[in-house]
Order: structure tokens, then sequence, then C-alpha cells
């Protein structure tokens, strides 16, 4: 008789994981591949990467499960090891950058834009989409984790502090800065000033 894997918790998902059932850790997967997309896409803003990055947590995950405590919810602890790849990736990113500037132009690919407008309300939606995504993804990293974890992920206040080693109201603060350098981002980009919104 088989185990059905969608009835057991994540504790028990977790030890026969450890003990080498591979379909054990291939639920974990199942469960939280999604919110950890989601999480390190908003982070990093460029799905491809987000991919990458989902790939690395539960790799990572995965080679620290007999560290886990089953007493924690599995989706804070998968959110701090993703979080600390992100935070990997946009330091990797930034000497990345610096040394594009330093190679000559010609072998720089040239970024061709877009400009056809969107033709139907989908199209117009998932760019709204990805205007907010961005406009996340370019936050500084404090305010963007607390953001990502607690209004898009919807761990609680106490979850988001304990992902981010931080207080409860170090939480409450860095989402209010959050929230209004979002505001002003997206206000701008539509030419709308602070007052006026």
């Amino acid at each position: 008789m088989s185990l059905d894997w969608t009835t057991l918790s994540d504790g028990e998902l977790a030890t026969l994981s450890i003990a080498g059932r591979q379909a054990a850790f291939a639920e974990i997967v199942r469960r939280y591949q999604q919110p950890v997309f989601r999480l390190a896409r908003a982070c990093v803003g460029e799905p491809d990467e987000a991919l990458d990055l989902v790939q690395e947590t539960f790799v990572a995950a995965h080679q620290a499960l007999p560290r886990y405590d089953g007493q924690r919810a599995m989706r804070a602890w998968l959110s701090t090891i993703a979080i600390n790849k992100c935070r990997d990736w946009a330091r990797k990113r930034t000497v990345r950058r610096f040394f594009s500037f330093a190679a000559p132009i010609d072998h720089r690919a040239e970024a061709v834009v877009d400009d056809q407008v969107a033709i139907d309300d989908g199209a117009a939606d998932r760019q709204e989409l990805d205007r907010v995504t961005k406009a996340i993804s370019a936050l500084p990293m404090n305010l963007k984790e607390a953001l990502v974890l607690r209004t898009i992920e919807g761990l609680s206040q106490a979850e988001t502090a304990d992902v981010l080693g931080i207080s409860q109201k170090a939480v409450e603060t860095r989402l209010y800065r959050a929230r209004s350098r979002l505001l002003e981002k997206l206000n701008t980009e539509q030419g709308i000033g602070v007052r006026d919104a």
C-alpha cells in the first residue's frame, strides 16, 4: 500500500524525505513551488531568474532538511531560504553590472524596445502586473522583502518578522515605507504627483 503524500504534514514529509523517500520531497516542492516563485519574482522582477532561484531554493532546502525544525512553518522556512537566494542574486547582479560597464561597448547586447500598444484587456492587465512587479523589484531589499512576504505571500506579521529576523514593529515600519515608495514610484511613472494621488 502506498502513502497518500497529500495527507501528510510538512514535518512528516520532511522526516520521510530525510529518510530517503524522494516522493516526500517532491510533495514539499509541489506544495510550495508557486509561493516560492512569487516571492522570488517579486524580489528580482524577472521570471526566468526567479525560476532559477526557485530551483536553487529547493536544492538548498533539500540539503538543509536535517536542520528543519518541524515546529516552524515550512512556508516560512522556505521563504527564508528564498530570501537569502534573492539577496545572493542581487549581490552577484551588482558585480556583473560593474564589470559589464567595464566591457567594450561592442560586446554589449542592444535592448529592443517593444512600443506596440496592447490590443486586449488581458494584455493591458499583464502590462500593469509587469509594471507593478518591476516597481516592487526596484525597492530596496529590506523594504521589498517585508512587502512581498506580508502582502503578496500572506505571511502573518509574526511569521514575516521571524523570516527576516526582525521585530514585528520593524515589519510594520518597513511595510509602511515600502507602500509609500511603491505608490510614489507608480504615480511618478503615470505622471501623477504624490499630492494628486
